[in-house]
């Protein structure tokens, strides 16, 4: 190992444990031990007996919280379950350190094979909506549909916004930001990220603010955190580099499942010019815009998003039964 690179992480049998994940009212968290990983899994317990289950994936640096509002605004129309992905949440590192597109789609892929949940209605922000394309252009059969939020494809005209992002993968560059930024507060560090990340920040309660506070000092706690983050964004960029047929825009050609596409005109990550490509990529796509909206709109806009997925639900379940 290179003097830039980030030292090696303690396997999870001797992690410390950090303090409890905030859980909110009616969600449960429960660990699930898969082949060479532990996924934590949120979930609200179903509303009634039958409901479709969907499973939620998180973008870089969140975790399946960012999900559980949105979530809550779905109890009864569908089962749902969020997952943190390896490294990030309250789920450990994989034990082989592999943080690629490629990896966290095989841990969701995993899950789902293991849950016998498929398929299931797939949604993903940013990191997570590449890793859910892949899952949906990949294994078909576990997918019923698949709804992203500003998905993280490859932009040939990256925004100058999302270069420090980037620039996080590089060898040197995250222990560097650790030593200079080692004075931060917590607050500091989470107005930074709500400023990147959501339309107009001001629109973010003071409880949410400091659940955000709270979990990024949990997070911070851990030993991997700093290794999570680079290795995950390396492995989104290298994701960027692959032709064929294993470029996202040519495995969002694949998907079959009817897909929603959600993005934000104020996002500062994912270019907003991305919204009519994507449109044309995926064959069986609609597509919702929110001009005021920045890299999250579920978190954002959740009843906007919501009402959205409720009308693909009802058109796929309309055409399903019409067949």
């Amino acid at each position: 190992m290179s003097s830039t690179e980030l030292p090696s992480v303690p396997p999870t049998s001797v992690l410390p444990k950090a303090i409890a994940v905030r859980v909110a009212e009616g969600e449960r968290l429960r660990s699930v031990g898969l082949p060479g990983i532990t996924l934590t899994v949120r979930s609200r317990p179903p509303a009634r007996e039958g409901l479709p289950p969907a499973l939620f994936v998180h973008g870089l640096g969140g975790s399946s919280q960012n999900w559980s509002a949105f979530m809550a605004l779905l109890d009864g129309v569908v089962a749902s379950e969020a997952v943190d992905l390896p490294g990030f949440g309250d789920s450990p590192p994989p034990d082989d350190g592999n943080y690629s597109i490629t990896a966290h789609a095989r841990a969701v892929i995993r899950y789902l094979d293991a849950a016998g949940r498929g398929p299931v209605h797939l949604f993903g922000n940013s990191l997570g909506g590449a890793v859910s394309t892949r899952v949906a252009a990949v294994r078909p059969d576990l997918v019923r549909t698949l709804t992203l939020v500003s998905p993280a494809l490859p932009e040939l005209r990256v925004q100058r916004t999302a270069v420090p992002t980037g620039l996080v993968s590089l060898p040197g560059i995250a222990a560097l930001f650790s030593r200079l930024t080692r004075e931060w507060t917590a607050e500091q560090r989470v107005r930074g990220v709500m400023a990147l990340c959501y339309g107009d920040p001001g629109q973010v309660s003071p409880e949410a603010f400091r659940h955000a506070v709270e979990e990024l000092e949990r997070r911070m706690r851990l030993p991997y955190f700093w290794d999570a983050l680079t290795r995950s964004t390396r492995g989104l960029l290298s994701a960027y580099t692959l032709g064929g047929q294993h470029g996202l825009w040519r495995q969002a050609e694949r998907v079959l499942a009817p897909t929603l596409l959600v993005y934000g005109g104020r996002d500062q990550l994912v270019g907003f010019r991305m919204a009519q490509r994507s449109a044309r990529a995926f064959r069986d796509s609609r597509l919702l815009t929110l001009p005021d909206a920045g890299h999250v709109a579920m978190m954002e806009y959740p009843e906007t998003v919501a009402s959205a997925f409720r009308e693909l639900l009802a058109e796929t379940t309309t055409r399903t039964s019409g067949g």
